[in-house]
């Protein structure tokens, strides 16, 4: 049987309920401290379904929490772990004391910055991280090195190094600053150092890598070190999911409002995420897109990691180090 007609593993469950990582839920279950509809649990791989009851030292296992959702802007030289043997700083690190316990959607290498988003849900994170889920990953990037536009187009097509094949990228040329090129590359897959990586096949070295966007949500103003909640109407409208049915206080559903024009609400919704700075906006059927805030706003939002007309104070003469 198939772990989904059977069941979940018990340790995987215990995770999502937040009480620690799959590895802790897997220590208490050595130490014998897990029963399962009352007897001991001696195997992490063990399957459980919503009818048997998880106790811990005990007590039984609180439901799993309402899926949520964060935009967090990774500085650089930060670890996208939960420790480091080397006593390195991780991004847990800055994260709020009163935070629930989250996992991290995807990763960003130690020397990269830019939005990293963050949820207590392992259900959410994995279906953020399917490639199926056909959403892009778009980065800023500053790289040692010439390039034209011609060599940019050829990885539409992708390609394949060192026996890895990398799907379709999306990749413009923004500026040529002294001896430094800043590119915006958008792609789908997210392979291990992807970006690094084809950018050395074009003979570039990256000094600066930045995440920009992660699907429909973006950095937005978010400064480094900074983490703010997607709120729960934008995370449904972006993932086709249906918010819980609200009630009043003596337990009886609202009534529903009157009815609206078909996608009022959804444009409605995304609208107000769009000027938040949280999601990309989407322009209307039948209209061509306009850049967010105006040509002149767009600048500025982008000045200090590469944007068109903005300036840096220092790297565009740095050689790699």
């Amino acid at each position: 049987m198939t772990e989904t007609a059977s069941g979940e593993r018990i340790a995987k469950v215990i995770a999502r309920a937040g009480l620690g990582s799959r590895r802790e839920a897997e220590r208490w279950i050595a130490a014998g401290r897990v029963a399962l509809d009352g007897k001991p649990v001696t195997s992490a791989a063990t399957l459980v379904t919503p009818e048997q009851k998880i106790t811990i030292d005990g007590s039984s296992l609180p439901p799993p929490p309402e899926p949520r959702l964060w935009r967090f802007h990774k500085p650089d030289g930060v670890l996208t772990t939960a420790r480091d043997p080397e006593g390195r700083k991780t991004l847990y690190d800055l994260l709020p004391r009163d935070l629930p316990r989250v996992m991290p959607v995807g990763r960003l290498d130690m020397s990269s910055e830019g939005l990293l988003l963050l949820t207590n849900d392992g259900a959410l994170k994995r279906r953020l991280e399917l490639p199926a889920t056909g959403w892009r990953r778009r980065y800023r990037v500053r790289a040692y090195g010439r390039t034209t536009a011609e060599r940019l187009a050829e990885l539409r097509r992708g390609l394949t190094l060192d026996g890895i094949h990398y799907g379709p990228i999306e990749a413009r040329l923004d500026r040529q600053s002294g001896a430094n090129a800043w590119l915006t590359m958008s792609l789908r897959e997210g392979k291990n150092r992807e970006v690094r990586k084809v950018c050395a096949h074009l003979g570039l070295t990256v000094n600066r890598l930045i995440r920009i966007g992660y699907g429909p949500f973006l950095v937005g103003r978010l400064k480094p070190g900074e983490l703010a909640e997607v709120p729960r109407r934008a995370l449904a409208e972006q993932l086709g999911e249906v918010e819980p049915e609200k009630r009043d206080r003596r337990g009886h559903a609202r009534a529903k409002p009157k009815p609206v024009k078909p996608g009022h609400r959804k444009r409605a919704a995304a609208k107000r995420a769009a000027k938040a700075g949280q999601v990309e906006s989407q322009p209307r059927k039948g209209k061509a897109a306009k850049p967010a805030g105006g040509a002149k706003r767009k600048t500025a939002n982008l000045k200090g990691v590469g944007g068109s007309g903005g300036k840096t104070k220092h790297a565009d003469r740095r050689r790699p180090t």
